[in-house]
């Protein structure tokens, strides 16, 4: 008796296509299952505090202060990926400015008059967290903080979507 016979079953009883199926998706089932336990990432890196700067625009003035404060814990997307929380460390108000030109060609920043303006803030807003550093820079869960990276933040009364990294400071 043949191990394969003319019509591609093994041993007389199994085809090898469907054998092969059966071994392809559990081969994915357990992929998918076992947890990974050390990532490419996680090799070589140690965890240390870093700081990140982003402006936050636009904001309604509904009271005196932001909604937003320093000493708060937000939640922090980035790059639409959930990382956790970080600690807000600074809310600086920027002020709302136009350039007006001169006569004498010379360009002022004045305080912007138009209605519109009063129904907006922008704040500077410096946020702390801990981050692996890799010989890429700092990571924060599984995506690198540069300037320049998408982020959000949301807390319990407000969600800001589309902010940018400015800067990024590692914390001795």
């Amino acid at each position: 008796m043949a191990i394969v016979d003319s019509k591609g079953r093994l041993f007389g009883k199994v085809n090898i296509l469907d054998l092969g199926a059966v071994l392809v998706i559990l081969a994915v089932i357990l992929g998918v299952l076992l947890p990974s336990t050390t990532g490419v990432a996680q090799l070589g890196s140690t965890v240390k505090p870093v700081e990140f700067d982003v402006v936050v625009r636009n904001l309604s003035p509904k009271g005196p202060v932001a909604p937003i404060k320093a000493g708060d814990k937000t939640k922090l997307v980035i790059r639409n990926q959930p990382f956790g929380e970080v600690t807000v460390v600074s809310v600086q108000p920027m002020p709302r400015n136009v350039a007006v030109p001169q006569p004498d060609g010379t360009v002022k920043a004045l305080p912007d008059p138009r209605p519109e303006a009063q129904y907006g803030q922008e704040y500077y807003v410096t946020l702390a967290g801990d981050a692996r550093l890799t010989e890429d820079g700092p990571i924060l869960g599984n995506n690198k903080l540069k300037q320049g990276v998408q982020v959000e933040l949301e807390g319990f009364n407000y969600n800001y979507p589309n902010l940018y990294v400015h800067n990024v400071r590692v914390k001795e």
